[in-house]
């Protein structure tokens, strides 16, 4: 059974039976059952349609519990309207149901699940056991998210989209990419990688839509995904960027995120996903940490405030003037935050190190591993603090 063609499959069927009148709800519970049914049968009896195939089998089943379901009698006349086995029409609703599953009234957690079900294709066995959460919680959120959708329904077939990617329905391509940003930086856990996953899902996109900043993204994700083998050591702590061995960088991933980087950056529209992404390029270009441009970054980072005015994007751009001007350019920066931004403190404690004032880093980086988000900075900023101790006591 190949599981990869099933996942790449499901959008496009529970697109055409949303297009067809289903609800979102019903038709998705019946490109469920039309893929369990494949599971069983397409090992002895594969099809010569596999997708033709699945239009047909997730549309009587849709109808059959249409006819059972005495609240749905307004949708009786669709039994008189079955269409005939045969060929599918070429139409591809993958992007519609990116849009869907953007639904404004959903929450990110919500949308991310919805998106990994419905275009992802992953069972809500996997997506509860990627988020670290019951089976039954997953099933209710995602259960939630469907019911909220339902009969939003979806643009016809071939409908074009207008400047900044939108279509006459709810969603747009900027809650699109932030949605499956969230799927990336969920990264990996149990048996799903969500990096990954987010990759794939996001080349769908790109080639469903012609829009620079979803290839901002891409190469933003290639970028960050080729430093993965290296990010933790194998003890699970955490490593820096300038102490990552680039000799195990995935050059194969740069390469190809800078090529698109580069196509989409030509266009002249820039977006942030691209902003971030050629920081990424730059910082994978460098052969050493020593090597690193950063006056090019801070100079990206600019183009970052202008166009977000992010507070955090203020952060890491008071690091990169650190890093191009000196660490007291860089505390000037920094100064001018609010000192309760998430990281600040260990930003601070960074440049203080740098400038030479080596209590008050070893301060900072104790107070900011109190405040850490998860244990692997936590131990890393310890560690930090303990390094510093030492050379003080001498």
């Amino acid at each position: 059974m190949n599981e990869a063609l099933l996942r790449s499959l499901t959008p496009s069927v529970l697109g055409i039976l949303v297009r067809r009148g289903a609800d979102f709800a019903a038709a998705e519970d019946a490109v469920q059952d039309a893929l369990v049914e494949a599971v069983r049968v397409w090992p002895a009896e594969p099809p010569r349609d596999p997708k033709g195939w699945l239009v047909t089998v997730a549309w009587r089943r849709f109808l059959d519990a249409t006819r059972v379901d005495t609240a749905r009698r307004r949708r009786e006349e669709l039994v008189d309207e079955e269409p005939a086995p045969g060929p599918v029409p070429a139409a591809d609703d993958t992007l519609q149901l990116y849009f869907l599953c953007a639904h404004p009234s959903l929450t990110p957690s919500s949308a991310v699940a919805l998106t990994l079900r419905a275009v992802g294709g992953l069972t809500t066995r996997q997506i509860a056991r990627a988020y670290l959460v019951p089976e039954a919680t997953m099933a209710q959120r995602i259960s939630r998210a469907k019911r909220t959708v339902s009969g939003v329904g979806v643009s016809p077939a071939g409908a074009k989209p207008t400047a900044w990617g939108r279509f006459d329905q709810p969603g747009d391509v900027a809650t699109v990419l932030r949605v499956l940003y969230l799927v990336f930086n969920e990264g990996y856990s149990g048996d799903v990688d969500l990096a990954a996953e987010a990759i794939r899902l996001t080349r769908q996109l790109a080639a469903a839509i012609d829009h620079p900043e979803v290839s901002g993204l891409l190469a933003l994700m290639l970028l960050h995904h080729a430093r993965r083998a290296t990010r933790t050591g194998p003890d699970g702590s955490l490593v820096p960027l300038a102490e990552q061995d680039r000799g195990r960088w995935d050059t194969a991933s740069i390469a190809e995120g800078v090529a698109i980087l580069q196509t989409a950056l030509a266009r002249d529209r820039l977006g942030q996903f691209q902003a971030e992404a050629a920081i990424a390029a730059l910082h994978a270009d460098a052969r050493t940490a020593e090597e690193t441009d950063w006056v090019q970054i801070v100079e990206w980072y600019d183009e970052l405030v202008r166009l977000t005015d992010s507070p955090v994007v203020r952060l890491n751009r008071a690091v990169a003037v650190g890093e191009a001007d000196g660490p007291r350019a860089g505390l000037a920066a920094l100064a001018e935050l609010d000192d309760s931004l998430p990281r600040h403190t260990a930003v601070a404690a960074y440049l203080h190190e740098r400038e030479g004032d080596l209590a008050t880093a070893a301060r900072l980086y104790a107070d900011a591993a109190r405040a850490a988000p998860n244990l692997a900075e936590r131990d890393y900023l310890m560690r930090q603090a303990a390094r510093l101790n030492a050379r003080l006591r001498g």
